[in-house]
């Protein structure tokens, strides 16, 4: 990496340490989770379809198994596509952050919890691919005939998965509150200004 690029990158960045107002990261982590979450949870929804087909019946609702597997299907298949995205940007975002100094909740240092959670984008990148993967072998190759469409170690699996992300997002949480990276107002703050006067 050439560091007279980065000292470039520098001279043109917001009070955020960004070259753009709002940072991009966080709302593409957003869509990764809803998408992920989703994905898993209309799929548990048509597993136990035989279960909640008197509810639907109850209600007139007019829902069929399938439509619940498909909604699951295009969800993780989203989560998946727009992961890269999100991987990306966050390590160009971290590229450009200047973490304060301190330990945060869980006793990590600033660049420890960066370390952890650009390892961990990765490691959770490759576990949506995978689950995307094992997911599209059960709609069109293993259970395409069958009712159910999905195992239920792959239902499993993605609550595990949602737990991990639960734990990846917190060291998240932990660069932009504890050690204000790309955090508008405690950027202002270090330098001694007024966010209230200046963001209004």
């Amino acid at each position: 990496m050439n560091p007279e690029v980065i000292d470039q990158l520098k001279t043109h960045l917001g009070a955020n340490g960004l070259p753009y107002t709002i940072p991009i990261h966080p709302n593409l982590v957003h869509l990764t989770l809803g998408l992920f979450i989703l994905g898993i949870a209309f799929d548990i929804v048509g597993s136990l379809f035989s279960v909640q087909k008197p509810i639907f019946k109850h209600f007139a609702i007019t829902a069929t198994r399938s439509n619940f597997f498909d909604v699951g299907w295009y969800n993780i298949l989203g989560s998946a596509i727009i992961t890269f995205f999100t991987v990306a940007v966050g390590f160009y975002e971290m590229m450009l952050a200047e973490p304060s100094t301190g330990k945060s909740a869980w006793g990590l240092q600033a660049m420890e919890t960066m370390l952890w959670h650009g390892v961990g984008g990765v490691l959770l990148l490759a576990l949506i691919v995978g689950m995307t993967i094992w997911r599209g072998f059960q709609r069109y190759v293993w259970r395409k005939d069958d009712g159910q469409q999905v195992q239920w170690s792959y239902l499993l699996s993605g609550l595990f998965i949602m737990l991990l992300m639960y734990m990846h997002g917190t060291l998240g949480a932990h660069l932009a509150a504890e050690f204000g990276v790309h955090n508008t107002a405690d950027m202002l703050l270090r330098l001694g200004k007024n966010p209230n006067v200046l963001l209004n």
